[in-house]
């Protein structure tokens, strides 16, 4: 044995195992680096085309409370749809082709935007039709692509990669954002705003096309779908009704609802009332996203410190005054230092949101109470964006109306705020918890997904 691998090292080749081990290695390393190419393609999508998706809709003169509702009324169609995930998973007999089939629905959403942009006229209902499809899509490869992912990344190499892939799609989503605003403010200079649009919508499609073949040239373990326990409706509402963690889903549904009643016209607020340039708007949106990114490690830290759930008391308590800021002032330079406040309060609430969610349910139910909470948070997210709609609607859409919503958002914020359990004590995760970015919002935060292999590996609490 010592001579043949001295012989294969003196002949400059690696000894036997080591060749045996190469073409695995080298599958592995490709997996790595085209999922990375993915994070960065689909952030590009998201930053360059959905954020932006509510400002085509003034552009297209539909007024700024369909604006909003374009924001939170297409999620709770999307939610519906993922339900079906589980059971085309298992027809199609493969995490990966379900996930490149929704990729790839998609980015054609994008065809008939770009289309729409070019010709100048959409109908409203169409509009929400493609919206929904799009995050229909969106939300039905989460739980498929989250398990593929834990087939591809070895345990011991995950929370050092899905940190790199993190910071890679966050680089992706901010390079988007500042493009989009970038090419748009150039349209509406040389009054092409509309075709500003189309170029930007079709940069999204390609750029979603460009992750759809990312995906293809990943690897598929060829092994069984893998048998999460499936709960039912009825367990699940149940749960929440009686246990402690259904109190704190109860909390986090009453915060998003209150949230939602202003969040999702902040654009039109922007972009109208304040005849905000696209520059300034991108500018707003990504001092957020920044400061999260910069202060989410620190908040990590915190986290581990004080516990989950006094983190997440402090980010409640922190994006309750949030909405009512925006009423004092339109400066600039004040603008900016809200935004700086909202990036690092969301941060602390979504990452204590993650880390308790998942501490409190086992991992095998996860997929599916995953599942749930997704369609329910879509509901809340209506039913807020609803109220806000109907108010700013009956009320003339002036910017008193705005002052209404924002202010009845920070008292409904309050109010949620004493629904949170006191008496439970919940340890944050002593690994890395990492989140793929689906959406930006102004003053929300974000629409995130946690990445689920990360969690799998985390040792189950047991539950009193």
């Amino acid at each position: 044995m010592n001579t043949q691998a001295s012989g294969s090292q003196a002949a400059g080749l690696p000894p036997p195992a080591a060749r045996a081990f190469a073409p695995r290695a080298l599958r592995l390393r490709r997996n790595l680096a085209y999922s990375m190419a993915d994070a960065f393609a689909f952030s590009f999508m998201v930053g360059g085309g959905e954020v932006y998706l509510p400002a085509f809709a003034l552009a297209l003169q539909m007024g700024e409370t369909v604006a909003g509702l374009l924001a939170a009324l297409p999620l709770l169609v999307g939610a519906l749809l993922q339900l079906v995930s589980p059971f085309a998973v298992r027809t199609l007999g493969s995490y990966k082709h379900w996930v490149i089939l929704c990729a790839s629905i998609q980015a054609c959403v994008f065809v008939p935007l770009v289309a729409a942009a070019v010709r100048g006229s959409l109908s409203v209902a169409a509009v929400f039709l493609l919206v929904a499809t799009y995050w229909g899509a969106a939300l039905a490869t989460g739980p498929a692509w989250n398990t593929w992912i834990e087939q591809l990344v070895p345990r011991p190499i995950r929370a050092h990669y899905f940190a790199r892939r993190n910071r890679l799609g966050q680089m992706g989503l901010l390079a988007g954002i500042v493009g989009g605003g970038a090419l748009l403010q150039l349209g509406r200079g040389a009054r092409r705003e509309l075709a500003a649009f189309a170029v930007l919508f079709a940069a999204a499609g390609v750029s979603r096309l460009a992750s759809v073949l990312f995906l293809t040239r990943q690897h598929e373990e060829r092994r069984s779908i893998r048998a999460d326990r499936q709960l039912s409706l009825w367990v699940w509402a149940r749960r929440l009704k009686s246990s402690s963690d259904g109190r704190l889903l109860v909390y986090l549904l009453a915060m998003q609802t209150a949230v939602y009643v202003a969040g999702p016209y902040f654009t039109p607020y922007m972009l109208h009332q304040l005849s905000f340039s696209y520059v300034t708007y991108m500018g707003l949106l990504s001092v957020s996203l920044v400061t999260k990114i910069l202060c989410l490690p620190a908040i990590g830290l915190l986290g581990r410190r004080i516990g989950a759930h006094r983190l997440l008391w402090l980010g409640g308590a922190g994006i309750v005054p949030m909405s009512a800021t925006w009423l004092v002032s339109d400066n600039l330079v004040y603008l900016s230092l809200i935004q700086v406040a909202s990036g690092v309060t969301w941060a602390a609430y979504e990452l204590a949101t993650v880390l308790i969610f998942f501490e409190t349910i086992r991992a095998d139910e996860r997929v599916s109470m995953l599942t749930f909470f997704n369609l329910a948070n879509a509901a809340a997210l209506v039913v807020g964006s609803a109220i806000g709609g109907l108010l700013l609607h009956g009320l003339g859409e002036t910017r008193v109306a705005y002052g209404v919503l924002f202010a009845l958002s920070c008292l409904l914020r309050g109010a949620s705020l004493l629904l949170l359990p006191k008496a439970d004590k919940i340890r944050a995760a002593q690994v890395p918890i990492d989140v793929t970015t689906l959406t930006v919002r102004a003053d929300v935060g974000g629409i995130a997904r946690p990445m689920l292999p990360g969690l799998r590996d985390t040792p189950d609490r047991e539950r009193g």
